[in-house]
């Protein structure tokens, strides 16, 4: 199988995959909606607060999938392929915001607790956590996964965890007639949310801002091409990502005079190029081959 068509195979399962699981989300949102307005539950309002951002999120996600796909153009030579990064990053951003709203509300509910139906929470967080669990069995079958899918599976996640908090809540009501479970089960969704998204929000900018990919070493990266017999030096090393999935990598080289003459530049290419491909798992490298002497027509380089 060719690695075009294995990546067009993959797509159309994230997008398959995707769609499934905003079905599912769309159902859990409308059904704790319904729940949270019956019991009065902020436990339900923040799980249906946090399946919000979460149906807005995989409509982003299904969107970035189909966009991805499409064919670069000149004006687009990447394509769309940045798409999910931006996808990842929005999604991030809500999600901090929905984190931020619960985490003031439970506090508020702690201080004054209102009248809480448990049975009623217990009945839809059932549905929101059988749904969910559906949902991440569907994106955990994907292999591997780029940022943009790996935020969907976060996100539904979450919302596992937070309906079973929603059901220990109504438990304890039910019980002891604890309201404050109620406040408290939204402090753990809170807690649940924003950690990890803190953390896919750092993956995000950092792929905006062009960062080196993780696992990249540069200083390893100058070492190896160093010790290829024919290189005396290297400069203008930049190594960035495209997308989650994509790490690029460029570089001048400087190589013996005769590399030109006696043609041996195709053959010291792809020694360069699989060095980087082994070694360090990154197969889109560019390389600008220079004799010594052209060291004097470089403008001000980069390390």
């Amino acid at each position: 199988m060719s690695a075009g068509h294995s990546h067009g195979a993959a797509a159309v399962g994230e997008r398959r995959a995707l769609t499934v699981v905003l079905g599912i989300s769309a159902g859990i949102l409308a059904a704790e909606v319904a729940g949270a307005v019956l019991s009065g539950s902020l436990a339900l309002l923040a799980d249906a607060g946090h399946m919000l951002s979460d149906v807005a999120g995989l409509a982003l996600a299904l969107t970035v999938t189909v966009l991805a796909a499409r064919p670069a153009t000149d004006t687009r030579t990447w394509g769309y392929l940045r798409a999910e990064v931006l996808a990842a990053a929005v999604q991030a951003a809500v999600l901090l915001a929905v984190g931020g709203f619960v985490l003031a509300e439970a506090i508020r509910r702690l201080i004054t607790p209102p009248s809480v139906t448990p049975g009623i929470m217990a009945v839809f967080g059932v549905i929101a956590l059988v749904g969910n669990a559906v949902s991440v069995l569907v994106l955990w079958r994907l292999e591997g996964g780029n940022l943009n899918t790996r935020a969907a599976l976060l996100e539904v996640a979450n919302d596992a965890l937070g309906a079973g908090a929603v059901l220990v809540a109504a438990a304890v009501i039910a019980v002891t007639g604890w309201t404050r479970a109620d406040p408290v089960a939204s402090l753990v969704i809170a807690v649940l949310i924003i950690p990890r998204t803190i953390k896919l929000l750092r993956e995000a900018v950092r792929v905006l801002m062009e960062a080196t990919p993780k696992g990249v070493d540069l200083a390893e990266v100058r070492a190896h091409i160093l010790a290829v017999e024919h290189v005396h030096a290297i400069h203008d090393l930049h190594a960035t990502s495209v997308a989650s999935t994509l790490p690029v990598l460029t570089a001048h080289v400087v190589v013996d005079d005769s590399c030109f003459e006696d043609r041996h530049l195709p053959e010291l290419l792809d020694q360069l190029q699989h060095c980087l491909a082994g070694h360090f798992d990154v197969e889109h490298s560019t390389f600008q081959f220079e004799p010594a002497g052209h060291a004097g027509h470089e403008p001000a380089t980069h390390p």
